[in-house]
């Protein structure tokens, strides 16, 4: 885990141009849920999601196509599903397969924008049904974060004289 911070933060800062137009960052303390998105103010974009207070060997990623249904200036209504992998689960059980799918969930939450000078600031609550791989076991789980959206600047208008 470790090592997985500092290369997501070089990854994040080599496509610095391109990431910040169209992309949120957050997270969700009571989750310990670290998530990049690509845009979402599109109807459709992806998430994913990194566990960061968990072993090594069952650091798991979640990702998660969603679906805005409806969106304004202030709050977006959105619902998707997903997989749960585990990449790293190989390393306690040298049998598991080379990533092993942890189970499946379904995903419906806001952001909001409480903030009017700042919109790229949002509050994010979630609902997660999710069960297991082999449907023997599931939970409710419930989600609350803050996220940060980034957008393109405003290029300033300059005046000829």
């Amino acid at each position: 885990m470790k090592r997985f911070i500092p290369i997501f933060a070089l990854t994040l800062l080599c496509s610095h141009g391109k990431l910040m137009a169209q992309s949120s960052v957050g997270y969700y303390p009571w989750s310990s849920l670290l998530t990049v998105s690509t845009n979402p103010k599109r109807t459709l974009w992806l998430d994913t999601r990194f566990q960061t207070n968990s072993l090594f060997s069952s650091l798991s990623v979640d990702i998660l196509p969603m679906y805005n249904f409806k969106r304004t200036e202030v709050v977006q209504w959105y619902a998707g599903g997903g997989l749960r992998l585990n990449p790293l689960y190989r390393i306690s059980d040298s049998n598991a397969d080379l990533i092993t799918i942890d189970g499946y969930s379904i995903n419906v939450g806001v952001r909001i924008a409480p903030i009017p000078q700042n919109r790229q600031i949002q509050l994010a609550l979630e609902l997660n049904p999710y069960v297991k791989d082999k449907f023997d076991s599931g939970v409710l789980k419930s989600h609350f974060g803050v996220i940060y959206a980034f957008s393109k600047k405003k290029k300033k208008e300059t005046s000829q004289p």
